[in-house]
């Protein structure tokens, strides 16, 4: 039985991503196809699970468990969805404009690549939102980082000394940009609505 090439792409990322990096390098995909068709599925994966932890499931806490209103959790869903995009876009721009400091040759689109796939685990571990009591494992999603570090060299070219410190600052770039918008999606969503409702 052969498997869905979406089950087969995040399989094999996680499992082996030194040989699967080579592979993605010569695929001509275009950044739409990329976001559509890898981004939109993946990213949906927290943003739903985070929807059911805090509107459905609820935190435990010494007064009971408390929910967020279904409007509210459902926007910040929302928001953070469509900020799931642009923290992988402006990622793959810091990934493309820090290139020459690594002896690199700036290509956005492997950039992209190596951006959007890195994310995959960050995306799956994203389940555990659905439990508020496990959200301490999403720190498995720190496995992105060794996806980060094989990815250079097949997609950016990058040199194998220079490797470790351009994967570092790619780490620190994203940090910031994740922070950045989740200071804006705080914002955002501490405008409409007064906050989480009690059951």
């Amino acid at each position: 039985m052969t498997m869905h090439p979406l089950l087969a792409r995040i399989r094999n990322i996680i499992a082996d991503p030194r040989r699967e990096w080579p592979l993605i390098a010569t695929e001509p995909r275009d950044p739409m196809r990329l976001f559509v068709s890898y981004v939109a599925v993946l990213a949906a994966i927290p943003a739903i699970s985070g929807f059911i932890g805090s509107s459905l499931v609820g935190v435990s806490v010494s007064a009971g468990r408390v929910h967020d209103s279904i409007p509210f959790g459902l926007l910040r869903a929302l928001i953070s969805y469509l900020f799931s995009f642009v923290i992988v876009y402006l990622t793959a721009l810091a990934i493309d404009a820090m290139a020459p400091l690594f002896q690199t040759a700036r290509n956005f689109r492997n950039a992209l690549k190596l951006a959007a796939y890195s994310f995959t685990p960050v995306w799956l571990v994203g389940v555990v939102l659905m439990v508020p009591g496990l959200r301490f494992l999403a720190i498995l999603g720190l496995y992105a980082i060794r996806l980060l570090w094989t990815g250079l060299p097949p997609l950016m070219g990058t040199p194998r000394p220079k490797v470790l410190a351009y994967a570092g600052a790619i780490v620190v770039a994203a940090v910031v940009i994740t922070l950045l918008m989740a200071v804006i999606q705080a914002a955002l969503t501490a405008l409409p609505f007064q906050g989480p409702a009690d059951d």
